[in-house]
């Protein structure tokens, strides 16, 4: 029997386990990215485990989150992460330099490699045949040090391509209608494999935009094979040395198949306020809007500023738009300066931003108070944006451009004749923005500059006997970790402040719930399905973490959220009956006795005793040996740590 080119990677990367569907596997990590959000916590991680340099092939620290410097703290933290990749082995790539995923695409992801990164779009590098995972910060740090990364050995899903897409329709189109048939969590537990004939009409930067947008599936990750396009891909950006052809055996076995015929796709957008909202830009059509946003990780590759540029040339936005574009790298804007395409955007008034991810991540042109925002990017959660009634739109770049000119939501195909977009033979290179990190005889001399905002990992205990404890907050399905640690020009700056970080917990739910939390010391969250689905951020389980949660009960976990509560030491518990969700209400007593002998003997099925309502409630606790005992040590820094020690 074949194997799928999923299986082929991790199995040439397996540490521990059984490769079978279901069990914990153990695979080896190459490269490791984090970005200037998630990173200053992942390299206060990195140093309490007390490893002078990383052990991978290549790690790269990104600046491109945290960009707005309103304050002190942005640039502090900047200073800080660049110092520690210079000591410790990190690649720095300097504010300007572009947005990760763009970037490592381009300069350093290598077909078959595996990779972690502290964004949950690190599965970008899946549009050129890498196993790239998003993870919390945490788990990048052991990655560093050399550690194994575990996940759930996943079902392989193939989406088998047919046909070539219609002129203005785009790649978007297709990971749209992936969502509209799968939805937010049908990609949990699962790696989603793209094949057939269909693959090879898309270029490289088509198949990034469709694996960047599998974690809105809850994927573990999304691949292409790596092919000829690839390789000219590779090629182009001088590193063809790196390529290798890859793929899946021509009688490999898959869980499930999906067939897309992409001849038939139209465009399409993702309505408020979910990914998987899907309607036709056909039904849309008319509407009037007050904002176009385009970039982010997933749209703004040269080949969509191109298209952009094309639509805009020689027209003006409409007056009723505010029209925003972000080229994703340097490459990319400096390719457009000098092909006069950036001058065709200026001239059509458009708002031209760095090329850092700026407003998908609420850091800045935030729509009007109810406004309607078409967007490029890849998430649409209320109040993502920054404005809590804004109503986001997730759209292609060719259906963004043509709705700024017309003012309304517009269908791309009623433009005309569509050219043919091809990427340039060699791109420009020019890595004067990546700092190398200085030869390990010298890493001593390199001084650690910590500013006043950056506070420590927050104080973790190993599990207790019994956990008894009220329920502080009770929510619903669907939570995003933008419900939980909310993203935004304000709050962002306090990433490496958890104590502040921490005043904002949950807010968007409930503005009462830190101090409430505070007050009871200790207490349980409880929530509905999918808790936890959206970005890779490790602060939606440290705030809890300092506010005193022991313990999360909710219908279903979403894969990053779940390992990020383990990671912190917090007891992650499912319903074995989604009713009993129903016999817990807010500030109810809630017990679990001897849960730490009961985790100890590996229990599966554990008790809460809701006190207040005198009812028993049956949970389940998954914990395999390895997680087991992170939980009982308190986390996993407390459990590297004693690890490096034996």
């Amino acid at each position: 029997m074949g194997l799928t080119l999923t299986e082929k990677i991790l199995k040439a990367h397996l540490v521990e386990g059984e490769f079978v569907k279901g069990q914990e596997i153990g695979i080896r990590i190459d490269q490791t990215l984090t970005q200037d959000a998630t990173g200053t916590m992942a390299y206060l991680e990195f140093e309490a485990m007390g490893v002078p340099r990383v052990k991978t092939e290549r790690s790269v620290a990104y600046i491109d989150h945290n960009t707005l410097q309103s304050g002190f703290e942005n640039a502090d933290d900047h200073r800080f992460i660049s110092s520690v990749a210079k000591k410790h082995g990190i690649y720095f790539s300097r504010p300007g330099n572009g947005i990760c995923h763009q970037v490592h695409l381009e300069r350093f992801g290598i077909p078959g490699k595996t990779l972690i990164g502290s964004d949950s779009h690190t599965p970008t590098g899946g549009g050129i045949g890498m196993i790239a995972i998003g993870a919390g910060g945490l788990d990048v740090a052991v990655a560093m040090g050399g550690g194994t990364y575990y996940i759930t050995c996943p079902k392989v899903v193939k989406v088998e391509l047919k046909g070539k897409l219609s002129p203005w329709v785009a790649a978007k189109d297709v990971i749209l209608e992936v969502l509209r048939i799968l939805s937010v969590k049908g990609g949990v537990g699962k790696v989603i494999e793209y094949c057939g004939e269909g693959v090879k009409s898309l270029s490289v930067p088509e198949r990034a935009t469709i694996t960047n947008m599998g974690a809105e599936l809850g994927a573990t990750t999304s691949i292409f094979p790596s092919d000829e396009i690839t390789r000219e891909f590779l090629k182009a950006q001088k590193r063809e040395e790196v390529w290798t052809e890859l793929s899946a055996d021509a009688d490999a076995i898959y869980d499930e198949v999906i067939e897309i015929d992409l001849s038939k796709l139209v465009p399409l957008a993702a309505c408020p306020h979910s990914p998987d909202n899907i309607k036709t830009a056909e039904e849309l059509s008319g509407m009037k809007i007050d904002q176009v946003c385009i970039g982010s990780c997933t749209n703004s590759s040269l080949l969509d500023m191109l298209k952009v540029a094309h639509i805009l040339k020689g027209k003006t936005v409409h007056p009723d738009v505010s029209l925003s574009i972000a080229p994703g790298s340097k490459q990319v804007l400096t390719m457009l300066a000098e092909n006069g395409a950036l001058a065709d955007l200026i001239a059509a008034g458009a708002r031209i931003l760095e090329s850092a991810c700026g407003p998908c991540i609420g850091m800045g042109q935030s729509p009007n108070s109810k406004g309607i925002s078409l967007r490029t990017f890849n998430r649409n959660f209320e109040g993502r944006s920054g404005t809590k009634d804004g109503q986001i739109y997730l759209v292609s770049p060719e259906t963004a451009a043509i709705s700024a000119l017309t003012g309304v939501f517009t269908d791309p195909r009623t433009i005309g004749d569509m050219p043919e977009f091809k990427l340039p033979e060699t791109f420009l290179i020019n890595d004067n923005m990546v700092e190398p990190p200085v030869d390990e005889k010298d890493m001593d001399k390199v001084e650690i500059l910590r500013g006043p905002n950056i506070k420590p990992f927050p104080q973790t205990s190993p599990l207790s006997e019994t956990i008894d404890v009220p329920c502080s907050l009770k929510v619903g399905d669907n939570i995003t970790t933008d419900h939980i640690m909310p993203a935004g020009a304000k709050i962002l700056p306090l990433r490496s402040n958890i104590p502040a970080i921490s005043e904002h917990c949950f807010t968007v739910c409930d503005k009462d719930f830190p101090k409430r939390a505070k007050e009871l010391g200790q207490s349980i969250i409880v929530g509905g399905s999918n808790y936890g689905q959206g970005s890779s951020r490790e602060h939606a389980a440290l705030a809890p973490l300092y506010l005193g949660v022991k313990a999360v009960l909710v219908k279903s976990f979403a894969r990053i959220h779940r390992a990020n509560l383990i990671n912190a030491g917090i007891l992650p518990l499912t319903f074995v009956n989604e009713n009993d969700y129903d016999n817990i209400n807010e500030g109810d007593k809630l017990e679990i006795k001897n849960v730490k002998a009961d985790v100890v003997a590996g229990k599966t099925t554990l008790t809460v005793v809701n006190k207040t309502k005198n009812i028993e409630i049956p949970v389940l606790c998954e914990l395999t040996g390895r997680t087991k005992d992170i939980i009982l040590a308190g986390g996993l820094l407390d459990y590297t740590r004693e690890s490096l020690k034996n």
